[in-house]
């Protein structure tokens, strides 16, 4: 059975400003693979939601978090078991401090 995907709107601001630093980096045609490969992904959690793995942090695995690793990104996400929903609530760049972000949701 094939999962909803939501996207908190935390997750739609990270992800745009993800696609404004590289289409400033490298041009809007970059950018728009970047996106939508990100996006592409991230559907794949519809068909898998146990695609990502229980995150090593002991704050975030307690309050049932799970992280897919793409290439440079993060994604933070948790299922929804009984709606069966993958909620989307981050999407951060591995360089950033993204456990600042996470705990700021």
């Amino acid at each position: 059975m094939k999962y909803k995907i939501l996207r908190t709107d935390k997750a739609d601001e990270l992800i745009h400003n993800i696609i404004l630093f590289v289409a400033e980096k490298f041009g809007a045609d970059v950018a728009l693979e970047k996106l939508d490969k990100l996006e592409a992904d991230i559907m794949l959690l519809a068909g898998n939601p146990n695609l990502g793995e229980i995150p090593r942090n002991s704050v975030l695995k307690r309050q049932g978090y799970r992280v897919l690793v793409l290439e440079k990104d993060l994604v933070f996400y948790k299922v929804d078991e009984e709606n069966h929903t993958v909620i989307v609530y981050a999407v951060v760049d591995q360089r950033q401090d993204y456990l600042s972000i996470i705990r700021g949701l």
